[in-house]
């Protein structure tokens, strides 16, 4: 009797996805290297593919656009990886949701941002260049600032849960005095242009949200 081969479907499965994701992942760390030396619109998807290693229309086939590259790498940025897991459901956020004491979450809150922040900062720069000159990364931009105002709208949700808030401080005003502390902007005056380490960029978000914030 011929004896006959174990099947392979699934070991081919599983490399065929691994060796995906590991093109995936090299086309992203092309593309951002590319675009902090030379700004969104000075990045061709030819460039991209060059420096990746892979055909221009394996990045096609792949991500579809550059746009949708850029975007990548933004969400990647924020939530530290690229497991498909919302950033509300992450357990960094949700031990800021479970903290009951309002002093202990806004120290984990900046800590989180200052994180996020190191990842995100430079990839805002390139949008904001980019966004004066395309409109769909403006429309991107746009997209990601007002998924900030929302993120910041939970914070104060969480925090308000354990306590009062500064007295004649409404609801609108707490979210987008976070979302304005909490900007690329300031990080960036701070990180880059004032050379401030990060733990000292923490601290002083820590202790000036606290004092806006609470009573």
């Amino acid at each position: 009797m011929m004896k006959q081969n174990p099947p392979k479907r699934n070991y081919d499965s599983r490399r065929r996805k691994a060796q995906a994701l590991e093109t995936q992942s090299q086309i992203l760390e092309a593309a951002k290297s590319l675009f902090f030396d030379r700004g969104y619109v000075g990045t061709s998807i030819e460039s991209i593919a060059q420096k990746a290693g892979v055909a221009p229309e394996t990045i096609y086939s792949v991500f579809g656009s550059k746009r949708a590259i850029l975007s990548r790498l933004v969400d990647i940025s924020v939530v530290g990886d690229d497991n498909p897991i919302p950033l509300l459901a992450r357990s960094y956020i949700q031990e800021v949701e479970l903290e009951q004491n309002q002093h202990r979450q806004i120290q984990m809150f900046a800590k989180r941002i200052q994180i996020i922040m190191s990842n995100v900062a430079p990839l805002f720069e390139v949008m904001r260049s980019a966004a004066k000159m395309e409109p769909e990364i403006d429309a991107l931009l746009r997209k990601y600032l007002e998924g900030r105002i929302q993120g910041m709208g939970h914070f104060i949700d969480c925090l308000s849960a354990n306590g009062k808030l500064q007295d004649n401080l409404s609801k609108q005003m707490a979210v987008e005095t976070v979302w304005a502390l909490t900007s690329a902007e300031i990080y960036n005056l701070f990180i880059v242009d004032r050379s401030w380490p990060g733990e000292e960029y923490e601290a002083w978000l820590a202790t000036t949200l606290t004092r806006l914030l609470l009573p």
